[in-house]
This record gives structure tokens, C-alpha cells and sequence, in this order.
């Protein structure tokens, strides 16, 4: 994959402060997506909408399903985000799985409906994979969806397991998560694992080192070796090609029973 190929505008509603500014954060580390917006309440959304040029208007929103009202105001605001943005991807973020609300949004024909404790960091890597899938979830969704009756939840796509680097100890783990994920200096990581500067710059040399091994994706020659280390360290495992149903989905065809 070469990164550069994907740039998209995102906008991300929720309720919820402290997870509208994690999700902000994970997004801002990958360049395929950009946020232009930040809505704390569908009204904030509306009103950002509503002032946006069309030509800035953002490719995908995301918003708290869980805050939307009941599976028929979910319904509508994705109707609502189509009639402004005809081409809009379309992703809920919840904390529980509800089925009603699961259903109405595979009704409104969302991208893809994810529990927030489960794509979590990867929330970048889920909207690029939902753009070759009709309807991604995360399992928990995918489980509670087993005895519901509709076509796409049958078909949804559970989002992959995260990239496994075997070579990857728990302590050059823990090294890459506070120092490139949390942002955290190296001085205070190595403070916070009780180790030396040196051997927490060590652990970081040898992290991006092992990451690098199981990695294919072509990335901007400006890119930082951080800003790789955190794709790598968030990434989904490798995937075979969409199946057929997805590209018949996708090329408006009824995929074959």
C-alpha cells in the first residue's frame, strides 16, 4: 500500500470529551486522515456542516451512536449527513453493543458501526479498511449480530486482528507505547519503567528496527520515523484481497447468494 494514495477529511462527533480527543489524537498521527472538525453535540456538527464550503466538506464522519437519540434519530442524521454530503462515509462509534442501533445504522447504510474499547489506536486503520468493505464492525458487534436477520450485518466484515511482531518483547512493547503512542519524552519513559536512557533508546532503536521487518506499506519521504513507528505499532494484520460480494456491493450489483 503507499500511503500517500490516501488523503481523507474527517469530522468526528461525540458526546463524550476525553474520547473525542483520543480519537482527534490517533487521527492526527496518520496522514491518510486529517480532522477538520471537532463536535461535541450533533448540533455542533450540523452547524460546522452547514458553514462548511462545499469544497471542504469532510469525506468521512464519525459520530457517537450511542448520543444520536434511538435507532430512528441515528436513522435520520445519516440521512441528513447524505442529503449534505451525498458521498459521505459514514462510521458509528459506540460503548455498547445495541442491536436496535446496530440495525438502524446497516439500514442507513453506514460504513461501519465499532465499539470505541475495541478499535481504540486503530481507528485510522479501521476507516481505510472500510473503504474496500460494504460494512465493517469490531467483534463484539460482529457476536451480538450472529442471530440478526440482515443482509449486511450477515455480510459484515470484522475488522482484522492488530499486526503481530513476534520478535517484539513485552519491554520494547511498553517502550513504543509510552514514547510513540503516548507521546511521552524518553527521559520519562525510562523513568516510568525504571530503566536507564540508554536502554530505553535502545529499545526504541530495536522496536523500529523489528517493525520495519514486517512492513511493505510505501510511506512520504518526509515522514518521521515516529509518526512510521505508529502506523506499524497500530496496524491490522495483512488481509486477503475484498471478496466478491464486496465488489459487487461496491459496483452497485447484487452480490451472488
Amino acid at each position: 500500500m503507499n500511503i500517500s494514495n490516501v488523503n481523507l477529511k474527517v469530522l468526528v462527533m461525540d458526546t463524550d470529551y476525553y474520547a473525542l480527543q483520543a480519537v482527534n489524537s490517533y487521527l492526527a498521527w496518520d496522514r491518510r486522515t486529517r480532522v477538520t472538525f471537532l463536535a461535541e453535540s450533533a448540533l455542533d456538527m450540523w452547524a460546522e456542516l452547514d458553514r462548511t464550503p462545499l469544497a471542504e466538506l469532510p469525506d468521512v464522519v464519525i459520530i457517537d451512536a450511542d448520543h444520536m437519540g434511538g435507532p430512528q434519530a441515528l436513522a435520520h442524521a445519516v440521512q441528513r449527513l447524505r442529503g449534505r454530503i451525498p458521498n459521505v462515509m459514514v462510521i458509528c462509534l459506540a460503548q455498547l453493543a445495541d442491536p436496535a442501533l446496530v440495525e438502524a445504522a446497516a439500514n442507513a447504510r453506514v460504513r461501519g458501526y465499532l465499539l470505541k474499547g475495541e478499535v481504540r489506536l486503530q481507528i485510522a486503520w479501521a476507516i481505510v479498511y472500510g473503504i474496500n468493505h460494504d460494512f465493517i464492525v469490531t467483534t463484539t458487534i460482529a457476536k451480538v449480530a450472529e442471530g440478526m436477520f440482515h443482509h449486511r450485518i450477515f455480510h459484515a466484515k470484522t475488522l482484522p486482528e492488530p499486526r503481530q511482531y513476534p520478535e517484539l518483547t513485552d519491554r520494547i512493547r511498553q517502550a513504543i507505547k509510552l514514547c510513540v503512542v503516548e507521546g511521552m519524552p524518553a527521559n520519562l519513559a525510562a523513568d516510568e519503567m525504571g530503566i536507564s536512557l540508554h536502554t530505553i533508546r535502545g529499545y526504541i532503536k530495536e522496536g523500529y528496527r523489528i517493525m520495519e521487518a514486517y512492513d511493505e506499506n510505501e510511506y512520504p519521504v518526509d515522514m518521521t520515523p515516529q509518526e512510521r513507528a505508529f502506523m506499524r505499532f497500530t496496524a491490522f494484520a495483512d488481509e486477503a484481497p475484498p471478496d466478491e460480494d464486496d465488489e459487487a456491493e461496491e459496483n452497485g450489483k447484487k452480490p451472488k447468494s
